[in-house]
């Protein structure tokens, strides 16, 4: 069992641990969470990728670490996840700027959305928290097969409770589009994404790990109506009451232990909660991980639906 839990923080995760040498790419990394994972783990020395849509926000990002880690190694790169050609685009300058990368961090994400499409026509929570880390993960792998740790982190998110991918229609071209459903589908994929790396790569010594961060008040949720927070509550709050808000070291702290726990090494395919791996469970409404979300069949089934999708292919 890990010695972190619920509150343990991104500093405590890390503490001790010399990550000099070690490249770290995170998506997402302009603000929130992803900006205090990069902090964190530059401050144990890492090489830090900052990777976002938005230059001027990665400046600011990359500026809020340096005034209190001046040493602080940081890099930025623009990629739009809701562009295969910038995804592509990206990953080229990718790989001829970076020798290797020893830890992905998959973070980006948005939630809630009004029905909306990708430049590529997929919606656009499946397409930006799904397809589009697709894509940039095997434009990536290049690197990563060169790192050392090899590890990839997806973060996801107890929303998966809200139900398995539905594969017959991913995009509601065929259904009434459902914002919180959507989120769902996503979230669930994120951890099928997990197990379907896992699968094809720990063989070469890369490992996958699927985080869900916790409640943190973060600009994840700005798409969100009122009605939409007072039913997540509803749904988050145990019947004592007992649901707190994680701060964003603390949100973060699970990312952070996944990429570098020795407990983890050699294993993966796993969702990790609260610095732990979660136990499989298809009814608690507070913890653990739907098995859907762990079935191999349908990891490979999202494989196929997501590489005929993307255009992406994954080096064999």
């Amino acid at each position: 069992m890990s010695e972190f839990g619920w509150a343990s923080t991104t500093d405590e995760v890390l503490a001790g641990k010399d990550l000099s040498g070690r490249t770290v790419f995170i998506t997402g990394a302009n603000s929130g969470l992803g900006q205090e994972t990069a902090r964190a783990m530059a401050a144990r020395g890492a090489d830090v990728i900052l990777a976002g849509r938005d230059q001027g926000k990665l400046d600011e990002s990359v500026a809020a670490i340096h005034a209190e880690n001046a040493k602080a190694q940081l890099e930025t790169i623009t990629v739009d996840l809701t562009s295969l050609e910038n995804i592509r685009a990206a990953t080229s300058r990718a790989r001829q700027r970076f020798h290797k990368i020893d830890i992905l961090i998959n973070n980006a994400g948005v939630m809630a959305t009004p029905f909306t499409h990708t430049h590529d026509g997929f919606e656009m929570q499946f397409g930006t928290n799904h397809l589009g880390h697709f894509a940039l993960t095997a434009e990536l792998m290049p690197l990563i097969e060169r790192g050392h740790l090899k590890r990839i982190i997806n973060l996801s998110s107890r929303g998966h409770f809200m139900g398995p991918v539905h594969f017959e229609d991913p995009h509601f071209q065929h259904r009434p589009y459902d914002p919180r459903s959507s989120y769902g589908q996503s979230k669930t994929a994120n951890v099928l994404f997990t197990v379907g790396l896992e699968a094809r790569y720990a063989v070469l010594g890369i490992h996958a790990y699927a985080v869900h961060p916790g409640g943190i008040q973060t600009n994840l949720g700005r798409h969100m109506t009122p009605e939409m927070q007072e039913a997540l509550m509803k749904r988050v709050t145990t019947s004592d009451g007992g649901f707190q808000w994680k701060t964003i070291p603390q949100g973060a702290a699970t990312s952070c232990w996944a990429a570098t726990a020795p407990e983890l090494e050699g294993k993966g395919g796993v969702y990790c909660e609260d610095c732990h791996v979660a136990e499989v469970d298809d009814e608690s409404s507070v913890a653990g991980v739907r098995s859907y979300a762990l079935n191999p069949s349908f990891a490979d089934q999202l494989w196929k639906l997501s590489e005929e999708a993307t255009g992406a292919k994954f080096p064999s």
